[in-house]
């Protein structure tokens, strides 16, 4: 696990003041299939677990009955946790029938639960045998997901970071900017649109919307975060001869300026035309946040630890919001993707990496804070109790990147806000 971020190396907050390592109340890895099977469009996630794991996906994405998705469970039987049963030759049967039915399928994820770590069924050695035997025809890899291992945004780290390997490699003497992290479709294309306005030029966003789409890898090659979870995957890339920009992420209208600004000195843009480029953008998300400003200003909120976008979003609500941050919990820290973070943050503001979450609540209990962003599994204990809360895995399933967004983010947050004081005046009316 990472370690406090030395002083030194910021010159805003320190990072983490406190750990805690006890009982956590976050989704699995698994629930990044989600919003991964929806950004790769050709891609196919089976999940090799049990019926909880089925459900769990199921309801977290809520498919229409006649939708046909992306992703499925092989169910893991008593006879396949027993030992009874081979397991590598179901799989061999449900793949060979998959690929079969499917036929547009040019990326296949075995990807790993709590009941297949379990029994330690070594699916790498699965997918590399499986690609094989289809004769390459497609790419099949493998990853855990499992909640043993992995927080549910974790899991796309770990997705990513298994097809490294594919990555083709860069040209000698040639340069490319990757953009690491999901994006939806319409956050990919307005940033295009900037880069060409920059004149950043050969640009690929990892993950792309097809599985062909492979961005070329080394010395060249300069990595811009667009998530703060993908720190493994960087690493592995960073391996290969890839450099990362320092940045803040692309949330609000300072972070998104910030994002851009960093990529035109990395790629020695002059900051005149940087600066015209981005004041049409970041004037426009001004705006739309100020709309959300009376609605949040004053307003003390308390992250509780899920998703690892704590620290970025709290930068945002402190810098663009007018809020006040009580605590930020956040599950892991990871000082390289949150360097350009911590020095846009204040100081004093607490952050405590893990949990131990009965110490956790109490101290929500304690700050009594206007607002909570916190799992789901905790919201409804909260609310019970008179507390107002943010699911944070609605940040992570909502578009909120660059300027475009940037208004969309603030009423995310304003929005609980805004809907406890309609019903406070609906219950005297």
């Amino acid at each position: 696990m990472s370690s406090v971020i030395a002083s030194s190396e910021v010159v805003g907050h320190a990072g983490p003041g406190e750990q805690e390592r006890g009982q956590r109340a976050v989704f699995c890895g698994l629930t990044s299939i989600i919003w991964l099977h929806r950004r790769i469009q050709d891609a196919f996630f089976l999940v090799v677990g049990s019926r909880t794991c089925a459900h769990l996906i199921q309801s977290a994405a809520g498919v229409m009955i006649f939708a046909e998705p992306r992703f499925a469970t092989a169910i893991l039987q008593e006879r396949d946790l027993a030992g009874m049963a081979d397991c590598n030759e179901e799989l061999e049967r449900v793949v060979a029938e998959l690929l079969g039915r499917r036929s547009g399928i040019k990326r296949l994820f075995l990807v790993g639960s709590c009941p297949s770590e379990v029994i330690k069924l070594d699916l790498e050695t699965a997918a590399a045998k499986l690609q094989a035997k289809h004769d390459n025809r497609v790419r099949i890899s493998a990853f855990s997901g499992s909640g043993i291992e992995t927080t549910f945004t974790q899991g796309e780290d770990q997705c990513l970071q298994s097809t490294v390997k594919d990555l083709p490699v860069l040209a000698e003497g040639a340069r490319n900017l990757v953009v690491v992290g999901t994006v939806s479709d319409i956050v990919e294309d307005q940033f295009r649109r900037i880069f060409s306005d920059l004149g950043v030029e050969d640009v690929h966003f990892y993950p792309g919307r097809r599985a062909q789409e492979l961005a070329p890898i080394g010395p060249g090659t300069q990595l811009i975060a667009a998530q703060p979870f993908v720190g493994e995957t960087v690493r592995a890339l960073q391996a290969r001869g890839a450099s990362l920009i320092s940045a803040p992420f692309p949330l609000g209208a300072e972070g998104s300026r910030g994002w851009f600004e960093a990529i035109g000195d990395a790629w020695g843009i002059d900051s005149d035309t940087v600066a015209r480029v981005l004041e049409l953008p970041y004037q426009r998300s001004k705006r739309a946040v100020a709309a959300q400003f009376d609605k949040l200003s004053g307003r003390a909120v308390h992250f509780l630890p899920d998703s690892q976008l704590e620290i970025p979003m709290a930068r945002f609500l402190t810098e663009e919001c007018g809020v006040a941050i009580k605590e930020i919990g956040t599950p892991y820290h990871d000082a390289l993707m949150m360097s350009g973070e911590l020095s846009r943050l204040h100081p004093d503001i607490k952050i405590v990496e893990g949990q131990d979450l009965d110490p956790a609540l109490e101290r929500v209990r304690s700050n009594r804070p206007d607002l909570t962003i916190c799992g789901m599994g905790i919201a409804n204990a909260l609310e019970a109790e008179g507390l107002r809360t943010k699911w944070s895995i609605e940040l992570v399933f909502s578009p909120v990147q660059g300027f475009d967004q940037a208004g969309d983010l603030a009423a995310l947050f304003a929005k609980p806000l805004v809907r406890e004081a309609v019903l406070e005046v609906g219950s005297w009316s």
